[in-house]
């Protein structure tokens, strides 16, 4: 019972982050269909937040300040970075798909949980709000080609061959992360499954990073090594977080699930 309570908190302050980032994210799309799509879902989203906060209340419990807090600020951070990059409509719609999936991988989660305390109202509502979170992924995804547009046509992209580099570069940072979590993962994961399957895409991701660096040097450039690092660091607190919570099986495959949309 305590358990179910604490995830609804979670989730409900991904949805004040989530409603903090679609407050911005019209403005920096850069196209007008990915705008309006932004939009629509803001109001999903609010809707999502109260229905939320309708089943805390009704189990006696309310949000946490903190935690809302802490994502109020997480949303405006992603909005600044994309807004900070030269391709902001592609930045901000890959961010955007893999929180989503993170959102949606919040709701499945909740959703078990709520069916092994008998809590049909949760339940049902979880899996209500995962279906509209899965939708609005699939309505990202149908709009990449818009997103690459933009990003070209917001930067006056001449070379677009520079471009290419620059998203390779971006594609092994991104794996290095990758490969520092994949690692630590199968010693934390506290579940033999999971381990197991992250132990799997550990060697899938080695041969990954060995594609990507491939063809920067084919391409006469190589890997950022400030990225990388960067990215390995971040990889590295990554994995201190997940020791020290209590539900790190949980925590881990949810986290996993949004950085493979991520990728």
């Amino acid at each position: 019972d305590e358990q179910l309570t604490k995830y609804l908190t979670d989730v409900h302050s991904i949805e004040v982050q989530a409603i903090a980032q679609l407050q911005l994210a019209p403005r920096v799309a850069g196209d007008t269909d990915l705008a309006r799509t932004f939009a629509e879902h803001l109001r999903e989203t609010e809707d999502q937040e109260r229905l939320v906060h309708e089943q805390l209340e009704r189990r006696g419990a309310k949000p946490s300040a903190v935690k809302d807090a802490a994502g109020r600020v997480g949303g405006w951070g992603m909005i600044l970075f994309a807004r900070v990059n030269p391709d902001s409509p592609g930045k901000l719609a890959m961010h955007a798909y893999s929180y989503e999936h993170m959102e949606l991988a919040a709701y499945e989660l909740l959703r078990r949980i709520a069916e092994h305390a008998g809590e049909e109202p949760v339940r049902d509502m979880a899996a209500r709000i995962g279906a509209q979170e899965r939708a609005m992924a699939d309505r990202i995804a149908a709009r990449w080609d818009r997103a690459v547009e933009a990003s070209l046509r917001e930067k006056n992209s001449e070379d677009i061959g520079k471009d290419v580099v620059k998203y390779l570069r971006d594609a092994h940072a991104l794996e290095a992360q990758a490969l520092q979590l994949l690692e630590s993962g199968p010693h934390i994961a506290g579940l033999d499954a999971l381990a197991e399957a992250l132990a799997e895409h550990l060697e899938q991701t080695r041969e990954h990073q060995r594609l990507v660096d491939e063809r920067l040097h084919a391409l006469g450039s190589r890997p950022s090594r400030f990225q990388s690092s960067a990215m390995r660091v971040q990889a590295l607190n990554v994995g201190a977080f997940f020791k020290v919570q209590p539900d790190t099986p949980v925590k881990l495959a949810g986290f996993a699930y949004a950085f493979e949309a991520l990728e």
